[in-house]
């Protein structure tokens, strides 16, 4: 007669309970046990497979408790009706456990430069919250980011910047959009209800809002910056900006537009969104003061991200509120956790102490420099391409003279491990009809990224990108 079950002890790395418990429930499932079946009793199970009673014991324990089968007082145990679905799925329980090696990561998308960050000063500074301070990782970290990272951020952003704040006016999170979540909270509790953004501007802010419920009012920028005068009056507002360095057309908001900004916002009980983004990494001149810093008036609240003077993956941003706006996220923050990671945090805040990330930053600004020098003077030797935006940051804008759409040539890029990305609402805006597919004087802007293509690449990149764009 053939056995129930048959276990090979010694070949699996699995124990012999789990072994058996497989065995059956693949059984079950295949259909060759059928409902209401009984099994064998422990112990004729146990003699039949030279195994223990104990053993067979917990294998029907674990099937008790997952539903496959039911147990019926001085009865025994029998197969628990299953939905059809079920039977029929095939058992991925037994099935080898995947190795680290197995999966595959692509790390040849895009072409990168390890020379942009110094991961040896960060690993020192990780190694020492492992050590030193490792009790503080068996707890939660503060909703509104950890103490320390806060107070270092402060420090910095004062002497960096001209931004003054405590650090209780701090708020991390795990990127921009988890804070802008948080802002629609506090700015629907202020009764405001409408953000107006610039027009080109950072699209996924925008989404955040309106997927928030905020009506959206796309305000045109000029060389100067977004234009006040269209802004609403009368209305309380919010209005998102980047007046140091904007996206993607790198336009500096002037000093006398910046104080008509402050007065648009004190008038009308608006607030002001300034995004600071990639405002430290100016390569002619110093750095423009933050607009925080002229706030007189309690309006204005400070977004920045460490994502382009760390590393992206890193994702810990932050904001800077008003003590109006300080009170009302104390109000509601008990709702929420920090998604930003303790560790990584802890870490940062050591890296800043330590002196680190200012010596990053001077490292960034002098490559980088060179990386945008380098990459403009390769653009230049083409006679179909425009070349916007050259004083800072980490992209410049492409105005490409080609029938090909922007996709394409996006496409194009990406395939030689480039970044590249369409800016098609702005190419609405400055071009005909898409029917004129004959003019090769229709512009596509484009934003390309230089700051990840190793210095000595990049004249060889662009030239061999320019060729196939014009091929």
């Amino acid at each position: 007669m053939k056995p129930f079950v048959s276990i090979e002890k010694g070949n699996s790395d699995a124990s012999i309970y789990i072994q058996l418990y497989r065995h059956i429930k693949s059984e079950i499932l295949g259909g060759n046990i059928q409902v209401g079946e009984k099994l064998p009793s422990l112990r004729k199970l146990a003699q039949e497979s030279d195994i223990s009673v104990t053993t067979v014991g917990q294998a029907y324990e674990q099937l008790l408790t997952e539903g496959y089968i039911i147990s019926r007082p001085q009865s025994g145990y029998y197969v628990a009706e299953i939905p059809t679905a079920a039977i029929t799925k095939k058992d991925q329980s037994a099935s080898a456990s995947p190795e680290f090696d197995d999966f595959t990561f692509d790390r040849g998308k895009f072409l990168y430069d390890l020379d942009t960050f110094d991961f040896l000063k960060w690993k020192k500074c990780n190694a020492r919250v492992l050590t030193e301070y490792a009790d503080m990782l068996l707890f939660e970290s503060d909703v509104q980011g950890e103490a320390a990272l806060r107070f270092e951020i402060c420090k910095y952003l004062y002497s960096s910047r001209g931004v003054s704040a405590s650090p209780e006016q701090v708020v991390i999170g795990a990127g921009s959009q988890q804070l802008t979540s948080h802002l629609a909270r506090i700015l629907s509790r202020m009764g405001i209800d409408m953000i107006c953004t610039e027009d080109p501007g950072y699209l996924p802010i925008q989404n955040v809002f309106r997927d928030s419920g905020f009506g959206i009012a796309k305000i045109p920028v000029t060389e100067n910056g977004i234009m006040i005068e269209k802004l609403p009056v009368n209305i309380p507002t919010a209005v998102y900006v980047s007046p140091a360095n904007q996206f993607p057309t790198g336009s500096v908001m002037p000093i006398g537009v910046r104080y008509k900004l402050l007065e648009w916002a004190r008038d009308n009980g608006s607030i002001i969104l300034e995004d600071d983004y990639d405002s430290e990494l100016r390569y002619f001149g110093k750095p423009v003061p933050a607009l925080q810093g002229l706030d007189e008036s309690d309006s204005v609240v400070y977004l920045g991200s460490f994502s382009s003077t760390l590393f992206p993956a890193i994702k810990i941003s932050y904001m800077i509120l008003p003590e109006k706006m300080v009170r009302i996220f104390n109000s509601i923050k008990a709702d929420y956790t920090q998604t930003c990671s303790k560790a990584e945090q802890l870490t940062l805040a050591l890296f800043m102490e330590d002196g680190y990330y200012y010596t990053n930053i001077k490292k960034l600004r002098k490559l980088y420099a060179q990386k945008l020098d380098c990459a403009e003077n390769a653009f230049l030797s083409c006679p179909f391409v425009d070349v916007i935006n050259t004083k800072s940051g980490l992209n410049m804008m492409l105005a490409v003279h080609s029938e090909k759409s922007p996709k394409e040539l996006c496409s194009i890029g990406k395939a030689m491990g480039l970044r590249i990305y369409p800016l098609e609402h702005l190419e609405k805006t400055n071009v005909g009809s898409e029917t004129e597919a004959t003019d090769k004087n229709k512009k596509r802007f484009l934003i390309f990224y230089f700051n990840q293509i190793p210095l000595d690449k990049i004249d060889s990149c662009i030239r061999d990108l320019v060729d196939a764009w014009r091929s």
